[in-house]
């Protein structure tokens, strides 16, 4: 391999040049391996935040953070794979439904998942909340799921793309986790590694969103899009609004609960509209769309894939989900329309009930989290219950309760409210 400098590569690019390939290999490599500072890398993060990379380079970067680990190969198994990402946000429980409901139409679902930071949820946390029930699989465990039940949610092992680990936690303390580049390439290296043949991403826009504005999300999805059909994977992209929070549960076990209502064929409707979107671009993908996704949610073989897929990893999906031993009532100010329930708001006092956590090492409360009793365009009466919070420490409320202040509006009865889609736009 070529010998290069850090210093080199970081002028590089401050002066506004595109990397080499050998230089990108070189870097993520030396990065990795511990040769390249953390000061260095930091440096060049920044670089890249204020300058931007070509397509070439991005594709690049990609590939050698794969290259830094570990692939899985899902070629052996009887049917073909698909995968979803979302970008996370509020009330997100989606990939708990989906998965079982694309395995039921005959394509299995590699689901590695992570764990919650700050106001988005986390996956694993929210099914760590069955009794039972374990996020840690072997690699054979895991093949031998997919080929057996035809989903699988669980932890990412340690050895897929850990180039990408190390720079996760740079970006995190060095303000440069907004570089789209770098959030492309952390996102799709992890995907690609995991070696599904079909991706669709979620990517979510609005106040409870990463990406607040529609132009950056697009400009992320065409990005990640493009790194995907680089690497030999079809993909595709749906831009789904979080300016409301999803369903009518933000919390872990209230997900949970939620996410068995509609695999039991109910369910609120913007969370049944959007998992039955995002199952149809994975069976498109993967060469099975003339399944219907929705008739196995009337028919019941998603919930059936569900409880195997749960005690497949040692949970009881007839268990008691735990409940918080403390709750308080927020109700309607006055009598009139729910017009905005603000994302972000919701999503911050979840995380203060206890739902997520402030740093990686911290414990999640199962039984935390709000609901609220209706959703923007409902008609409410003054002093009726319109969210319930939840938690096992009451001295939580206030902040929680203080993140809710202005995120919410209720209009005089009568007063025009058109909702927006969820799905904003589609890339491919």
């Amino acid at each position: 391999m070529s010998q290069h400098d850090a210093v080199e590569v970081i002028t590089d690019k401050r002066d506004g040049g595109a990397l080499s390939a050998s230089q990108i290999d070189w870097v993520v490599d030396a990065y990795t391996r511990g040769d390249v500072a953390d000061e260095q890398m930091s440096a060049l993060a920044m670089a890249i935040l204020l300058n931007g990379m070509e397509r070439e380079e991005i594709s690049r970067w990609t590939a050698a953070m794969i290259a830094s680990g570990e692939r899985m190969d899902f070629s052996s198994l009887s049917r073909p794979t698909a995968d979803k990402h979302s970008t996370g946000g509020v009330g997100d429980k989606i990939t708990l439904p989906l998965a079982p409901l694309v395995a039921a139409c005959g394509v299995a679902v590699p689901q590695l998942s992570g764990r919650g930071l700050g106001h988005t949820g986390g996956t694993l946390d929210k099914l760590e909340s069955i009794p039972g029930w374990r996020a840690a699989l072997s690699n054979d465990e895991m093949m031998r799921q997919l080929e057996e039940v035809g989903a699988v949610i669980c932890a990412a092992g340690d050895g897929l793309a850990p180039a990408d680990k190390k720079l996760y936690a740079l970006r995190d303390v060095t303000g440069t986790v907004e570089a789209i580049p770098l959030i492309a390439s952390s996102i799709m290296s992890k995907k690609i590694a995991e070696g599904t043949g079909t991706l669709v991403l979620d990517v979510k826009v609005g106040t409870g969103a990463f990406m607040k504005d529609l132009e950056r999300a697009r400009e992320l999805a065409e990005t990640m899009v493009a790194l995907g059909k680089d690497a030999g994977v079809r993909t595709t992209a749906l831009l789904t609004d979080m300016s409301t929070p999803l369903g009518l549960t933000a919390g872990n076990a209230v997900e949970v609960a939620e996410s068995v209502e509609v695999l039991a064929g109910g369910g609120p409707a913007d969370v049944v509209e959007l998992t039955v979107a995002l199952a149809r671009e994975m069976l498109a993908g993967a060469g099975r769309d003339g399944v219907d996704p929705a008739d196995k949610l009337a028919d019941g073989s998603a919930m059936d894939v569900w409880k195997a897929m749960i005690r497949a990893q040692d949970g009881d999906p007839d268990a008691e989900l735990p409940t918080a031993k403390e709750s308080h009532v927020v109700t309607a100010p006055s009598t009139g329309v729910l017009t905005r329930l603000d994302a972000m708001a919701v999503g911050m006092a979840a995380w203060r009930l206890g739902a997520g956590r402030a740093r990686k090492e911290d414990p999640v409360q199962a039984g935390a989290g709000v609901v609220w009793h209706a959703r923007p365009g409902d008609e409410v009466t003054e002093g009726q219950p319109l969210m319930t919070l939840l938690t096992d420490e009451p001295e939580r409320f206030d902040r929680a309760l203080a993140s809710l202040e202005g995120g919410y509006d209720v209009e005089p009865a009568g007063s025009a409210y058109e909702p927006g889609p969820i799905l904003l736009d589609r890339i491919s």
